[in-house]
């Protein structure tokens, strides 16, 4: 039988920090005239945000300098051109955007062509191995199965059509919220309210800023006292409530986070985006503000593996988390981190938040300076056609937010200065398993699969090896070989062999000469602390002088 092939494994790094920032505050205590506004300038912008997404995506391929500036020129005089440069930009990322996403729809067709043709080949009932499905088990299961492979590849060789064409398909306002306006008893709303909730994802009021103008943005404009103000489009500039066209708002923001940040930025004149937003569920108007972090290096991989290292193993339901010291010690016992992905995405999010907060504070209390994380990513393993009936895995993997959930631990992460070491996934909770569940299981400690998975990944992150030394054999344990563990370094030599002899334990023992192996009689059992000679005699005779 030939040895199981493992796939190579990917060196750990160190993840990549935030390259922006944004924060957000409410829109409070605005009048009905400032609402009004509000609605007018995100309608009639929304409306030239459309018009231009649909040129972009006519352009396709053809597009280039010249025809983004007639683009802009041609929704200046609608406008302004400050507008006019946040419109067309929008539409540009929006189709690269969308590029993006083809292309991944792309290669999960691909995928899944690939998996069903390789199980239509194989006989029936044909039994699969870890790495590769087998047959499917009736004819039935085999004729449904070639129908769903025609219809995979008729979907693919469409794709690749539209992708070569440069055509890509996008919603303004969400494919999603478009696709309830057929379900509106299943999501709970009235056509009015799913009618609101259309044209506010809709309405267009978002400016870039411009380093060097004042307070960083002259389109959507915020003092260091928290007015704002916007300079309205051409067409609605005789609502304006004070000189150059522009409309001050009632309400002032003051952003709890990071505003002093914030502050430092406009107040040297710095470039800050905002985003004016309508919350139609709640009925309430949000400002966000966003800026660009200059790119800082990260952190040698050495340096993060200095003072150890917290493992931490990804589940759909919690966080298990380790401490390991640099040497690839577990010390104390493991900790869980719970959250629940079950409700609205507000409060998935906000499960997700309280519990990375929670593993940040724990990780500070242990003095690390670094995290390990699975580098995971389901994006071509949630098909049915690769797990077949495993409908509940499916939904198991489909539940784990990894994309949110990595960009968030890591800008987290970040302000706790705190870095993310991304490992390879695999083999780690088999090996994890194997190697450490039983040896740190005690009458006081439980440990579970994931506990056991997240000290492989700690350890992989340090650059040890999950697996744990192999004991010597059992009855010369302490006398020759000495007790082997896994707590040497990597970069000492022979770690895999015995330690030296240990020193002489008995305490009257002479220095050994030669080779000749002599050693001191011990002591009798009847004299405390006096060597025998060899032999005992009782004396006849006590001598009671």
């Amino acid at each position: 039988m030939s040895e199981k092939q493992l796939r190579p494994i990917d060196a750990p790094f160190v993840a990549l920090g935030p390259s922006g920032v944004a924060i957000r505050d409410r829109l409070g205590q605005l009048t009905p005239a400032d609402e009004k506004v509000l609605r007018l300038t995100g309608e009639h912008l929304g409306r030239l945000a459309s018009q231009d997404l649909a040129l972009r995506c006519a352009q396709g391929h053809e597009h280039h300098s010249e025809s983004w500036a007639a683009r802009k020129q041609g929704l200046t005089a609608a406008s302004s051109s400050r507008w006019a440069g946040s419109i067309t930009k929008a539409s540009h990322d929006q189709w690269a955007l969308s590029r993006r996403g083809q292309l991944a729809y792309i290669q999960g067709l691909e995928a899944g062509v690939r998996t069903l043709m390789h199980r239509l080949s194989q006989p029936l009932g044909e039994r699969g191995t870890k790495r590769d499905p087998g047959g499917y088990q009736s004819n039935h299961e085999w004729f449904v199965k070639s129908r769903r492979l025609a219809v995979l590849e008729h979907r693919l060789d469409v794709a690749r059509a539209e992708r070569e064409a440069g055509i890509v398909h996008v919603v303004r306002g969400g494919r999603r919220l478009l696709n309830t306006r057929h379900n509106l008893a299943a999501a709970g709303l009235t056509e009015e309210q799913w009618r609101q909730r259309w044209e506010a994802e809709r309405w267009f009021l978002a400016a870039d800023g411009e380093s060097g103008k004042r307070f960083g943005n002259e389109t959507i404009r915020v003092s260091p006292d928290g007015e704002v103000s916007i300079k309205l489009p051409a067409p609605l500039a005789h609502l304006a409530n004070t000189k150059h066209g522009r409309y001050v708002l009632a309400s002032k923001v003051a952003f709890a986070h990071r505003g002093a940040e914030w502050a430092d930025r406009i107040e040297a004149n710095r470039a800050v985006a905002y985003r004016v937003h309508y919350d139609a569920e709640r009925g309430r108007w949000y400002l966000t503000a966003s800026w660009q972090k200059p790119v800082v290096k990260t952190v040698p991989l050495d340096t993060a593996r200095a003072h150890g290292m917290v493992g931490v193993d990804t589940n759909a339901d919690h966080f298990a988390a380790y401490l390991l010291d640099r040497h690839g010690n577990p010390v104390g016992d493991p900790r869980r981190f719970p959250y629940d992905l079950t409700g609205t995405a507000g409060h998935r999010d906000a499960q997700v938040r309280h519990a990375i907060t929670r593993l940040l504070h724990w990780a500070k209390r242990c003095d690390v300076t670094a995290i390990g994380l699975e580098n995971l990513d389901f994006t071509a393993e949630k098909t049915r056609e690769k797990h077949g009936r495993r409908k509940r895995f499916r939904q198991l993997i489909s539940g784990i937010p990894t994309g949110k959930l990595k960009a968030r631990l890591v800008s987290m992460a970040a302000e706790q200065g705190l870095a993310i070491v991304a490992v390879d996934p695999a083999y780690t909770s088999m090996w994890g398993d194997q190697h450490w569940r039983k040896p740190l299981t005690s009458n006081k400690r439980k440990m579970s699969r994931h506990d056991a998975a997240s000290v492989a990944i700690g350890r992989r992150a340090l650059g040890h090896p999950i697996r744990r030394r192999t004991a010597p054999p059992h009855d010369d344990q302490s006398d020759r070989r000495g007790h082997r563990t896994a707590q040497a370094e990597p970069g000492i030599q022979e770690r895999q062999g015995t330690r030296p002899p240990v020193t002489e334990r008995t305490h009257d023992a002479r220095p050994r000469t030669g080779t000749t192996r002599t050693r001191v009689t011990s002591a009798s059992n009847t004299v405390w602390d006096a060597c025998s000679s060899g032999s005992w005699h009782q004396m006849s005779l006590l001598d009671t002088v």
